[in-house]
């Protein structure tokens, strides 16, 4: 389907997503449609990748070393899934690609890959903010333009082995521009890291054309929800270092005495690898592949619109962002209402309205802190299957809790808001 542009009429779904028909129960008796505005967290599977782990299922085996037929056909396809995704981010031919769990796995691994310090904003993600061993955090500005400067003053100061930065935040989705920060790493004697989690589901990727060192992604943001991710590299560190797991596959020889370890990607996938992740990793990458990016950009672009303007009506609303001069943003919107604790606003979506959100700090504390929202925000992010009705829902929903016009009484217990008496939920409705 291709979306309409423009506000005032129906903004389509750009591709079919698992949970397009779900209905859930609402707190007052009958169910409704689901809305999921939590793409950030986890994107539902697209249906070219249900549809690669169906037909993958009844050969699903054991990869590498296997005489049989199955473990054969798995062995291919998860060979060819690192294919896949070196086309999907533009690799060069110097990079590798390692099958990981996450993002956050990915990191880890490349952190003990780096052979000096490392240069990361306040701004980021936990999984970019805690794993170097060695760092050097740079406290961002009130403009993206004062940050990049703050950032080359930095990395010009003294030696430093990797900058490692965000593709767009996961709070505000505001876009970091990649291209010049590595050409400035470059140019002072570093590599350049890109946390592609926020960016690779929403804007083109080209890695060897940016002149990015190392890039990781998960696949659960991915629309391949089956716990895979990626770091794709330059691969003198990665063969250098201390295999990330000692273990089978990992190994060239094996002695009591000593081991000859595997060159990378094997040297840091020991164990038996999640196959299934990888092969729905790649049919994401092969899907994805096949859209044209500057309409994704303009469906999100036309929801995100939809949505501030709606919001932006609603007495006590505040939107969060970053800089005043950044010049492209994901489909994340970020709001606090005041009077309204965040995740009860996110309680009274969900119960009331079959809405889903997410609340909180977004596992990036020193962020919201900056922000002055120590306490969280209420994050509303779209994504291929959202639709202007999803939209509408949403702005409708807050303006009747505003108005004082909710259905239900809400109590935080345990640090978490719930409706109260919580009529949902069922035995069999879990099963």
């Amino acid at each position: 389907m291709t979306a309409v542009l423009t506000a005032d009429v129906c903004v389509a779904p750009l591709a079919q997503v698992s949970g397009s028909d779900l209905r859930v129960p609402l707190v007052q008796g009958g169910d409704c449609a689901y809305v999921n505005f939590d793409y950030a967290a986890s994107a539902p599977a697209l249906a070219q990748v249900t549809d690669r782990i169906g037909a993958l299922l009844p050969t699903y085996s054991s990869v590498h070393r296997g005489a049989g037929y199955a473990s054969r056909v798995s062995t291919e396809c998860y060979e060819k899934a690192r294919d896949s995704v070196a086309r999907f981010v533009g690799a060069g031919e110097d990079q590798v690609v390692v099958f990981t769990r996450n993002t956050t796995d990915s990191l880890n691994l490349l952190a003990g890959c780096v052979p000096g310090s490392t240069v990361v904003l306040d701004i980021e993600h936990h999984a970019n903010l805690l794993p170097w061993k060695n760092s050097r955090v740079v406290q961002a500005a009130d403009t993206l333009d004062e940050t990049v400067r703050l950032l080359v003053a930095e990395l010009c100061s003294k030696p430093t082995a990797l900058l490692a930065v965000t593709g767009a935040s996961n709070v505000t989705g505001e876009v970091l521009p990649i291209a010049a920060l590595a050409e400035v790493a470059h140019r002072c004697g570093a590599r350049i890291l890109v946390d592609a989690a926020q960016l690779a589901p929403h804007r083109r990727i080209d890695v060897e054309e940016w002149g990015v060192d190392y890039l990781a992604f998960s696949g659960h943001k991915l629309y391949a929800p089956f716990g895979a991710g990626v770091l794709v590299g330059r691969r003198d560190w990665l063969d250098a270092a201390e295999p990330y797991l000692a273990g089978g596959g990992a190994v060239r020889n094996v002695t009591v005495e000593s081991t000859q370890w595997a060159p990378a990607p094997a040297r840091h996938e020991a164990g038996t690898p999640n196959v299934l992740g990888a092969a729905a990793l790649a049919a994401a990458c092969d899907a994805l592949s096949e859209l044209d990016f500057g309409t994704v950009a303009e469906h999100e672009a036309a929801l995100t619109r939809r949505l501030l303007d709606g919001l932006g009506s609603v007495d006590g609303l505040e939107f969060l962002r970053l800089w005043s001069d950044a010049p492209d943003t994901v489909g994340i919107v970020t709001f606090t209402i005041d009077g309204f604790e965040p995740g009860e606003i996110a309680a009274y979506l969900s119960a009331e309205h079959g809405i889903g959100v997410r609340d909180g700090r977004f596992c990036a504390h020193p962020l919201l802190g900056r922000l002055g929202r120590p306490d969280g925000a209420v994050r509303v992010s779209v994504g291929l299957g959202s639709c202007s009705g999803d939209v509408d829902r949403l702005v409708d929903a807050v303006r009747t809790l505003v108005a004082g016009r909710r259905s239900w009484t809400y109590a935080k217990e345990s640090g978490q808001w719930n409706p109260v008496p919580e009529t949902r939920f069922s035995r069999d409705a879990l099963v």
